[in-house]
């Protein structure tokens, strides 16, 4: 199964984050399909910057949104 996830970048105590497309059996920050864009809660207000059109794209072919993605996706109006 596909989703689209976060995988977690940044030091330790200073997350960053990158929203991928991955098959669901890969490790959290492994191998990925195609990256869509970046979530940096560190800042404030947190920052979300993501490529609607292909996120768009991913979900009409099946791709599976987990929780925490599908709340941004929502603030940057693609759901």
């Amino acid at each position: 199964m596909v989703k689209i996830r976060l995988r977690r970048m940044g030091a330790k105590k200073a997350p960053f984050y990158r929203v991928v497309v991955a098959d669901s059996r890969y490790p959290r920050d492994g191998r990925f399909i195609e990256e869509l864009g970046t979530y940096n809660p560190c800042v404030s207000p947190a920052e979300i910057k993501i490529d609607a059109e292909r996120a768009k794209e991913w979900i009409a072919t099946g791709a599976q949104p987990t929780d925490t993605v599908r709340a941004l996706l929502k603030k940057v109006d693609v759901l």
